[in-house]
C-alpha cells in the first residue's frame, strides 16, 4: 500500500521534477508462427500481435488517466525475427519487418522491437538474412526496431558480425540520408543483450520468455538531479543514500502501473527496468545529476566516477521496491536524447573516448552519437568491438547506437525532434582500424567467463 505522504511525494515529481513511465512494452512469442511459408508465417504473425496487444494502448490510456502517471510509450518486442523467419522459403526478411509495422500501426504502438538476430557465437542461414535485409528493413518501414547480439562473456566476440554490422549501419545511414540517418535511430549493436529490455531499439522477447509479458521502464532524472542540488556540500556517502531513496520511490511507480497493467491485460507481469532514461525536456537530463555533484561539465575529470556512483546506488535503491528488476536498470547516457550530454558534446567537455570510458559503470553503451557521413565501416565496426570488448571484460551489457549523417561534419547538428532530440556531430579519431576489422574469426571468451 502506498501511504499519503508517498502519494503528495508522487505529484510533486511528476508535476515538477519530469517523473514519468516511459514504457509499458508487452513481449509476444512468435515461435509457435513458424511456418515453411512466409506468407503463412506473416498472417500468424500479424494475427498474434494484433490479437494480444489488441488494448495495450487503451489500457496505458486508462492507467495514465486513473492514477495521473504519464506513460509516455505503448511498445511491443517480439521473438527475434531471424528464429522465427528461418522456417520459411523467404530470403529477403524485409517483409517480416513489414508486417511488424503494420501489426504496430494496427494496434497503435510506438516501436516494436525484434526484428532481430543472436550471432555472438556464429551465424545460421536465417541470421544471414535478417542482417543482410536490415537496411531495406529500417528504411521501408515506420516503427520497427532492430538489434543484433554478437558477443557475450562466455562465447567472445564474432568479429565476422561487427565486420558486417559496419558495413550494415553505412547501408541504413545511405538509405535514409535525406531524413538524417534516422534508419541507423532504430539499429543497436549488443553484447549480452539482455531478453527482458523494454526499451528501443533493442527489445526483443528472448527464448527463455513467456507466451506473453509485462515489462516496465522507468525514468526520472529530473527527480535524482533535484534531490541532488538540495544536498550543498553533502558528501558522497549522503549523496549516494540519497539516490537509493530517490530511485526506489521511482521504482515504486514504475512497479504499480506494471501490476495495474498486468493485472487489466490478463498478462503475467514480467519485470521493472529501473534505468534512468533521460529525455530532450529541460532538467531531465542524466548530464546534470553528475554535474548536480560538483562536475563544471559532464566529461570532465571525475565524470566516469560520478555515474559509477549514480547508477550503483539507482540499483541499490531500485532492488528494494521491487523483487523483479531486470532489463537494463541503471543509467543511460543517450547524446541526442540528454539535454545535459548536448551542451557538453556542443562545449567541447565531452568526447567519443570519454563516452566509451563512462559505458564501462552505466547501463549500456554509446548511444545515439552522429559522426560524419564519410566515417568508414571499418571504423565503425571498431568502434562496435570496443564497446563489445567492455561488456564481455566486465560481464555486462554494452552497446551501440550510432548515426553517421550523409553530408554533415564535426561541429554540424541533425535534428529528429521528439524523444530522439538533436545531435551534435562528434569527432571521429581519423586513423584507420581497417586491417584489424579485416581479419575476422573470433575474439575468446575471457578467462571469467569459466565460472562453472
Amino acid at each position: 500500500m502506498f501511504k499519503g505522504n508517498e502519494i503528495l511525494e508522487t505529484i510533486h515529481m511528476i508535476a515538477q521534477e519530469n517523473l514519468d513511465i516511459r514504457t509499458v512494452t508487452m513481449g509476444i512469442s512468435l515461435r509457435d508462427c513458424a511456418s515453411d511459408s512466409a506468407e503463412t508465417a506473416r498472417r500468424k504473425i500479424y494475427d498474434k500481435i494484433c490479437r494480444y496487444a489488441e488494448n495495450l494502448v487503451k489500457t496505458g490510456e486508462e492507467i495514465e488517466r486513473d492514477f495521473g502517471i504519464p506513460i509516455i510509450n505503448k511498445r511491443i518486442s517480439v521473438t527475434p525475427v531471424a528464429l522465427v523467419a528461418e522456417s520459411s522459403e523467404a530470403d529477403n526478411y524485409s517483409i517480416f519487418a513489414r508486417t511488424l509495422d503494420d501489426a504496430a500501426k494496427n494496434v497503435g504502438v510506438n516501436f516494436i522491437g525484434g526484428f532481430s538476430a543472436l550471432v555472438h557465437k556464429g551465424y545460421t542461414k536465417g541470421d544471414h538474412i535478417l542482417i543482410r535485409s536490415i537496411p531495406e528493413a529500417l528504411s521501408t518501414t515506420e516503427r520497427v526496431c532492430a538489434s543484433v547480439n554478437l558477443a557475450t562473456t562466455k562465447s567472445g566476440i564474432n568479429m565476422d558480425a561487427v565486420r558486417e554490422m559496419g558495413y550494415t549501419i553505412k547501408d541504413c545511414s545511405e538509405r535514409t540520408k535525406d531524413d538524417g540517418a534516422v534508419a541507423c535511430s532504430k539499429l543497436v549493436v549488443f553484447a549480452n543483450a539482455p531478453e527482458d529490455n523494454p526499451f528501443m531499439a533493442g527489445a526483443f522477447h528472448g527464448i527463455g520468455e513467456p507466451e506473453c509479458v509485462i515489462n516496465v521502464g522507468v525514468s526520472g532524472p529530473g527527480v535524482v538531479a533535484s534531490a541532488i542540488k538540495s544536498l550543498k556540500g553533502a558528501d558522497f556517502g549522503t549523496i549516494a543514500e540519497t539516490i537509493k531513496k530517490t530511485a526506489f520511490k521511482i521504482t515504486r511507480v514504475g512497479q504499480l502501473v506494471a501490476q495495474e497493467a498486468s493485472s487489466r491485460l490478463k498478462v503475467p507481469f514480467g519485470i521493472v527496468d529501473l534505468s534512468l532514461a533521460p529525455t530532450p525536456a529541460v532538467g531531465d537530463s542524466v548530464a546534470h545529476i553528475l554535474e548536480a555533484m560538483g562536475l563544471e561539465k559532464c566529461g570532465t575529470h571525475g565524470t566516469t566516477a560520478a555515474l559509477a556512483l549514480l547508477n550503483d546506488a539507482v540499483k541499490k535503491g531500485g532492488i528494494m521496491a521491487s523483487s523483479y528488476v531486470g532489463g537494463l536498470s541503471g543509467a543511460f547516457i543517450p547524446v541526442s536524447e540528454d539535454a545535459g550530454m548536448i551542451d557538453a558534446v556542443v562545449c567541447g567537455a565531452l568526447s567519443i573516448e570519454k563516452l566509451e570510458a563512462m559505458t564501462c559503470v552505466c547501463s549500456v553503451g554509446l548511444d545515439m552519437i552522429a559522426v560524419p557521413g564519410d566515417t568508414p565501416a571499418s571504423t565503425l565496426s571498431a568502434i562496435i568491438a570496443d564497446e563489445a570488448a567492455i561488456g564481455v571484460a566486465n560481464n555486462k551489457t554494452t552497446a551501440v547506437r550510432i548515426i553517421p549523417v550523409p553530408g554533415m561534419r564535426e561541429g554540424d547538428v541533425v535534428e529528429y525532434g521528439g524523444l530522439f532530440g538533436r545531435a551534435p556531430i562528434m569527432k571521429v579519431n581519423p586513423f584507420s582500424s581497417e586491417a584489424f576489422i579485416q581479419r575476422g574469426g573470433r575474439i575468446p571468451a575471457p578467462l571469467q567467463s569459466l565460472r562453472n
